[in-house]
């Protein structure tokens, strides 16, 4: 166990760090009482507090006070002896839109790229790389069966497993009969779409019926959730095949996890970035079809850019988030990570509906047309992000990518993004909810980096008003953000930038990314 002293010390340095010094009250108070090993809050304790916290009322005030929260206690008491799952969110939801808003809720004929079906290579390792587009045609037309597609792939990810420790668990018995059912249903003429028969991982954070789902973390390396995840269930109708669990940092958080660091597949002696960090690694180095990730700030985005690779991260409520671990029920999301645009495309058709379990999820199309005239499309960039970067090098892909797109006949509008100086806390306090009981039994010494513990500390003393104040804040940051891209179906933002939308922010009302992996990584 940590010793309490110190373990105290680095919690309080935390929070003062933050700039929080004058909102301990509650915090204060719940320090006093434990210091004093008592069940009541007294008046000496709530004196301190007060000054602590640089609050002064009178004496009646005082009494008043002490007398409420006393009487809450109780109440607080029952709400720790009762045994909240990880799953179960608050009956409210948090949406993205804000007022004026519209959203385009017409559907259209989902739209694949017209592609010449390809030829079956001599050496199937050949196809490792290839997009999932192509691959389905190799299966659809029954050049290839599944089960040869995932066994090579099975091997890959045995093969270079040691290198770029992106697995926490391989699921063969659950793939091979995937599989199987796969190339029985093809053969009888049941084809079910481009992702019937593609094998894929999902990252450890997702349930999986049989299976462990560690969250990263040795707090929970052998846990097993005796459910699928909803994303689970939605693929699998759509045929495909889950191959293995991939890596996630420590409760989503770093490519860091029980098992060690996650590698990059371009130069293997860096990290993939995190937390989606084995779905990153092993997409990129063609050790699966397609992944599923999770992001609530930066977890598919980082992973995605670190590893070259397309990932989309939904706004929020397009994708269930049902048997997923929760960090932030008002930022968490799911999304996949492919090697292509499209392939992208394809997942979210199948994953992107409600399920009547998450309540956050909109019923709304996901159009895809691969022969949109992108000419059309009004394309917003950040111009100051875009010459901000200190690398030269940096400076001239940044700008070699805003040629490109102009070659393809967009026109780009600069755009400005309000600054925005008021922190949302929604992400640690929401964390600090979901994983009180951990903290509350002492198992946060459990955990493999201590600073998650620390952040879960801290959390408890942001006081609830403060909380919901940064809640209604984040309205006015969105507001602010949805008038600046108002005139914009896209806009485009470097990774890494300082000038970027907050996290939290309004989504833009159109989504395109594009980013094609043709070479294969640095892989011995």
């Amino acid at each position: 166990m940590t010793d309490p002293d110190v373990t105290r010390r680095r919690f309080m340095a935390h929070f003062a760090g933050a700039g929080l010094g004058t909102t301990l009250l509650p915090g204060a108070l719940w320090a006093k009482m434990q210091e004093a090993g008592g069940e009541q809050i007294t008046a000496d304790m709530m004196s301190d507090a007060l000054a602590l916290a640089g609050l002064e009322f009178d004496e009646e005030e005082r009494e008043a006070m002490l007398e409420a929260v006393n009487d809450r206690l109780s109440d607080y008491e029952e709400l720790h002896e009762l045994k909240i799952p990880n799953d179960i969110s608050p009956p409210f939801h948090f949406s993205p839109l804000v007022p004026g808003m519209e959203v385009d809720r017409a559907v259209e004929p989902f739209r694949m790229s017209s592609i010449p079906t390809p030829r079956r290579p001599s050496n199937l390792e050949d196809v490792a790389f290839w997009s999932v587009r192509r691959l389905s045609e190799l299966v659809r037309s029954r050049q290839v069966s599944s089960v040869e597609l995932t066994e090579m792939y099975l091997g890959r990810l045995r093969r270079y497993n040691p290198l770029l420790n992106c697995v926490v668990t391989f699921t063969d018995d659950l793939a091979m009969g995937q599989a199987q059912q796969a190339d029985r249903e093809i053969a009888a003429g049941r084809y079910r779409g481009p992702l019937h028969g593609m094998p894929w991982g999902a990252k450890d954070i997702i349930a999986a019926r049989g299976y462990k789902t560690t969250w990263g973390s040795p707090a929970y390396q052998d846990q097993v959730i005796d459910m699928d995840a909803s994303v689970i269930e939605m693929v699998r109708e759509a045929g495909a095949v889950l191959v293995a669990k991939l890596a996630t940092g420590e409760l989503a958080g770093g490519d860091r996890w029980f098992g060690g660091q996650t590698m990059n597949p371009w130069d293997p002696t860096t990290g993939s970035g995190g937390s989606s960090a084995g779905p990153g690694s092993a997409t990129a180095a063609g050790l699966v079809g397609f992944s599923i990730g999770t992001e609530t700030s930066g977890s598919i985005l980082g992973p995605s850019s670190r590893c070259g690779v397309t990932g989309l991260r939904p706004t929020l409520g397009r994708v269930s988030r049902y048997g997923v671990m929760a960090l932030s029920w008002t930022q968490d999301r799911l999304g996949p990570m492919c090697r292509y645009a499209e392939d992208c495309a394809l997942v979210m058709r199948a994953i992107s509906r409600p399920d009547g379990r998450d309540l956050s999820v909109q019923d709304l199309p996901f159009n895809w047309n691969a022969t949109l005239d992108v000419r059309r499309m009004r394309v917003g960039y950040l111009e100051e992000a875009f010459e901000e970067a200190d690398d030269p090098v940096l400076r001239r892909l940044n700008q070699q990518t805003l040629d490109d797109l102009r070659s393809l006949g967009m026109t780009l509008t600069p755009i400005d993004i309000p600054e925005w100086s008021v922190s949302v806390t929604a992400h640690n306090v929401e964390m600090a909810v979901f994983f009180d009981e951990l903290l509350r039994s002492g198992r946060a010494d459990l955990l493999g980096q201590q600073r998650r513990a620390d952040g879960l500390r801290s959390a408890r003393l942001i006081p609830a008003v403060e909380y919901l104040q940064s809640q209604r804040a984040r309205t006015m940051m969105m507001m602010r953000l949805a008038k600046a891209t108002a005139g914009v179906d896209v806009y485009l933002v470097p990774r890494g930038t300082r000038r970027r939308p907050p996290a939290g922010g309004a989504a833009p009302r159109a989504a395109a990314a594009a980013v094609a992996t043709t070479d294969a990584p640095l892989l011995p």
